[in-house]
């Protein structure tokens, strides 16, 4: 979640803080605990988290908690990867940048200039569909990446390759 009362560090109150911590980390650590025993027993797992690119890059909108908690998920990520592999267990992050769904378009971009200003900082010209972030998942879940742990999956059309999406500091939203 990313909540309007999620915004600067000197505006964002405890409550905001916890609550987006509790829905985005404390969420994905419960989840990561309860299958692992399964995994465990079944002799192999493969656990896919779901970060996003301002884990990477950091965010230019002030979004304070959201930012700090998909690092978190991407910290948390790579900790269990180095754990859990020699047990076959896999552990890999997804970091989508903006994409189309129902519930983004509402929310993120409510006008089409908003829309178009984060467009603009996407060197690929689109927004990545649910589907191809789904795709992506099938395939660390497959075995053709059996090998592959540890690792983050940034997918967000090139825009962490540079800024120029909006102003620091200002809030796109």
């Amino acid at each position: 979640i990313s909540p309007p009362d999620d915004d600067s560090i000197l505006v964002t109150g405890p409550e905001a803080w916890d609550r987006v911590q509790r829905v985005n980390l404390t969420s994905v650590y419960l989840c990561c605990k309860e299958v692992l025993p399964y995994m465990l027993e079944q002799g192999k797992g493969s656990i896919i988290n779901t970060a996003s690119f301002v884990a990477v890059m950091g965010s230019a909108t002030s979004q304070i908690s959201y930012t700090a908690s998909k690092g978190g998920v991407l910290a948390m990520t790579r900790t269990l990867a180095v754990e859990w592999a020699r047990h076959k267990i896999r552990v890999n992050a997804i970091a989508p940048g903006p994409f189309e769904s129902e519930g983004a378009s509402g929310n993120l971009w409510p006008d089409g200039d908003v829309k178009a200003r984060l467009m603009a900082g996407i060197p690929a010209g689109r927004f990545a569909t649910a589907s191809e972030v789904a795709d992506h998942a099938v395939w660390l879940l497959s075995g053709a990446s059996d090998y592959v742990t540890g690792e983050c999956f940034t997918m967000d059309g090139g825009a962490s390759l540079g800024r120029g999406m909006w102003e620091p500091g200002e809030r796109v939203r």
